[in-house]
């Protein structure tokens, strides 16, 4: 059996320049934003596996979907959209643990045309860290 290679292919990217480039695409927010684009009816989307949503716990109201099927759920193109995907105006503003997955996520929505996608700067952790509401937190 042969060693594998570590040298990159021509032409691809380490995760941090995949993550750099999906964040200069949009507009991150900080939980206190978000809260307040929540109240103006904004969805926030949880796309943390249940595991970590049990150990962290939850935000109340959010939209628990997680990242593997995100975008099925949201395209309004997609037969397995939601009844909230009403379109490409619609605000969400997706949430993982620490605000990394999140802003790969958003920008997977934004490259479908929901131009309003974004994350929470921080994730569920900072989110709790603010003094948000939260539910079932250790």
């Amino acid at each position: 059996m042969s060693a594998p290679t570590l040298d990159r292919p021509r032409g691809a990217q380490t995760v941090d320049d995949l993550l750099a480039e999906a964040r200069a695409r949009i507009v991150r927010v900080t939980p206190e934003e978000a809260a307040a684009r929540i109240l103006d009816g904004a969805y926030l989307v949880d796309i943390r596996p249940a595991a970590q949503r049990q150990r962290e716990g939850e935000v109340p109201g959010s939209l628990i979907i997680e990242r593997n099927v995100l975008e099925w759920r949201f395209d309004p193109a997609s037969d397995a959209r939601l009844p909230e995907a009403t379109g490409y105006d619609v605000d969400v503003i997706v949430l993982c643990s620490e605000g990394y997955t999140s802003s790969l996520a958003a920008d997977a929505l934004r490259s479908l045309g929901l131009h309003r996608a974004t994350d929470v700067v921080g994730g569920f952790l900072a989110w709790s860290a603010a003094g948000l509401p939260t539910t079932g937190t250790p």
